[in-house]
């Protein structure tokens, strides 16, 4: 498995946990993580440790628009990228960003791409650390 299939596992993963109470363990039984399964159990806790830090994050970004209003799988990207952009140092910024916003083009709502790219652009600036 490659990061970007990771991604659309732990995307699939995180959306599949907001309507059943399933372990990762079991999700990973499904597939053959090989190499990324590290990489998916951090960012898959993480995301679940830092939830409501993450969805606080967004949902003050979300002019217009309450966080709950947002579609499921777009509150998952957003998640997702959220995380990789800060609190996993092993992902540079842009490739954060990059793979969040081709996550929305290709699992997200008509408007996700722009809106993911949007948000993710404003936490990231608000977080950026001057060198």
């Amino acid at each position: 498995m490659q990061r970007r299939e990771a991604r659309e596992f732990l995307l699939s993963a995180l959306y599949r946990r907001e309507h059943v109470d399933t372990s990762l363990d079991e999700m990973l039984a499904d597939v053959t993580p090989g190499e990324q399964r590290d990489y998916i159990v951090s960012v898959f806790e993480g995301i679940l440790a830092r939830r409501d830090e993450i969805d606080r994050m967004i949902g003050e970004r979300t002019v217009g628009w309450r966080f709950e209003r947002l579609a499921l799988i777009d509150r998952n990207i957003l998640r997702l990228g959220v995380y990789e952009l800060l609190f996993l140092d092993e992902v540079p910024a842009e490739v954060a960003m990059d793979e969040a916003v081709e996550l929305a083009k290709k699992f997200g709502t008509e408007q996700a791409r722009s809106f993911v790219n949007g948000i993710l652009d404003r936490i990231w600036k608000e977080h950026e650390k001057p060198e």
